[in-house]
């Protein structure tokens, strides 16, 4: 199976979600279950339902947290330098509008476009892998191309 790259922080998110399904989350539900239960007839009960469906969701996300992590590769960020890599917190303006926008460069479980965390296998992560300070790089998005020009790398 192929590594999941990840940032020392990512991974750090991840173990705790992974923790409180596990310690807070699954107890509550089985309590749920059981509360319901006790109510009579299944078959008309939405309590029991809810608490099902939500064991369910658990459950899964559970495996999907533990198969994530089990294949994690750890990237420190700290200890690279140079062009844009993963990990970089990358800080780039837009040619056209002139709006600078900084992104840090992380692995797809862990990516969140709202709090500028930019997936590895995003076009614009893509475009700005290997490229320097001062470097143009031209990007397809689905609202058409875009050109940003990277102001400046950091490794933290």
């Amino acid at each position: 199976m192929e590594k999941i790259p990840l940032t020392r922080a990512g991974h750090t998110a991840l173990s705790e979600e992974l923790k409180a399904l596990k310690t807070v989350e699954r107890p509550a539900v089985i309590r749920a279950i059981a509360e319901a239960r006790e109510h009579g007839d299944l078959s008309e009960n939405a309590e029991y339902h809810a608490a099902r469906e939500k064991q369910s969701f658990i459950e899964g996300r559970v495996k999907e947290l533990e198969g994530i992590l089990s294949l994690a590769d750890v990237i420190d960020p700290a200890s690279l330098a140079g062009a844009v890599k993963f990990g970089a917190r990358v800080t780039v303006v837009d040619e056209d509008t002139d709006e600078e926008k900084t992104y840090q460069i992380v692995g797809e479980p862990e990516a969140d476009i709202e709090r500028g965390l930019l997936n590895i296998k995003s076009p614009l992560a893509r475009a700005l892998i290997g490229k320097d300070e001062g470097d143009s790089v031209e990007v397809r998005t689905p609202g058409g191309e875009k050109s940003y020009e990277i102001l400046n790398i950091e490794y933290s």
